[in-house]
């Protein structure tokens, strides 16, 4: 009682033939074929080649500021009970 025969499952396929049709069934499968083939395709383009290596040099972090960069200079503010002091690099 608690699992199907081969005979039920038959008849299952058979009702599902008979309200979807041969044709909608098989445009499923086809469909889902693409689906496949296309992610396959997508995957294997992800794959880094040896030539696509990233052979950029990055320089050390410091903290001077770029020159390429208006404003990317560090700001340093100091205050006191008086008054607030913002320090800005020259050229800002």
């Amino acid at each position: 009682m608690g699992s199907f025969s081969i005979w039920h499952w038959l008849v299952v396929l058979l009702v599902v033939l008979l309200l979807f049709g041969s044709g909608k069934i098989s445009g499923l499968m086809g469909d889902l074929a693409t689906g496949i083939k296309s992610f396959k395709k997508n995957i294997k383009e992800d794959e880094p080649d040896a030539s696509m290596t990233d052979t950029t040099v990055v320089p050390p972090a410091g903290n001077l500021p770029s020159p390429h960069v208006p404003g990317a200079g560090v700001h340093a503010a100091s205050t006191d009970a008086a008054r607030t002091t913002v320090r800005q690099p020259p050229g800002v």
